[in-house]
């Protein structure tokens, strides 16, 4: 397994001045020395950064592992045609993201316009840093619950930290963590031989 382990400051501040170029630029420049050193497929470990995951899938000439399509599809395999979605805030705005789902005929719903912003203080000013703090914890229960109470029969963890604030006891419904989803996809990958 290669890893490129790009520095996040310049990945983060080309999404705040939404400088989507900029942002594939840098992880196009990762994807490509990967293949160069060998790599047979490619992923990108970061939900977010997947909105420009089809400049960079496009910029290899080997397999791109979708974090999203792998967890659409660990969805409909639970047979769950509504699920909740809490990520960033570029996650939950742009449909990159729910795509997938959409094309595989599930609904998915947001925490309300009121919670987004709070989620996503909570990834980018605590967890991106390992803080976790029991109040976060408690305020992103009740939004979990919330969405359950909405008719989300699943709820998407779309991002990478936020399985270090919430387990299975802390949701009325099963969660889809896509980090795990994601390795597995890739572990299955690499052992089917493709």
């Amino acid at each position: 397994m290669l890893i490129n382990s790009v520095d996040f400051q310049p990945v983060d501040d080309a999404e705040n001045a939404g400088d989507w170029d900029g942002m594939a630029r840098l992880l196009i420049e990762g994807a490509q020395s990967l293949q160069e050193g060998g790599a047979e497929a490619v992923l990108i470990a970061a939900n977010t950064m997947h909105a420009v995951a089809d400049q960079v899938s496009a910029s290899v000439d080997v397999p791109f592992l979708h974090i999203a399509e792998a967890t659409a599809t660990a969805v409909q395999g639970a047979r769950q045609r509504k699920v909740g979605l809490v990520a960033t805030a570029t996650t939950m705005a742009g449909d990159f993201y729910t795509k997938p789902f959409e094309e595989r005929g599930i609904e998915v719903i947001l925490p309300s316009e009121e919670e987004r912003p709070e989620v996503d203080r909570m990834i980018y000013e605590e967890l991106v840093h390992g803080i976790i703090k029991d109040t976060s914890r408690k305020t992103l229960r009740q939004i979990l619950h919330g969405m359950a109470d909405r008719g989300a029969e699943g709820i998407v963890l779309a991002g990478t930290e936020i399985g270090l604030l919430v387990d299975e006891d802390d949701s009325q419904v099963p969660m889809h963590d896509t980090t795990e989803i994601h390795v597995d996809q890739a572990l299955d990958w690499m052992l089917s031989g493709s």
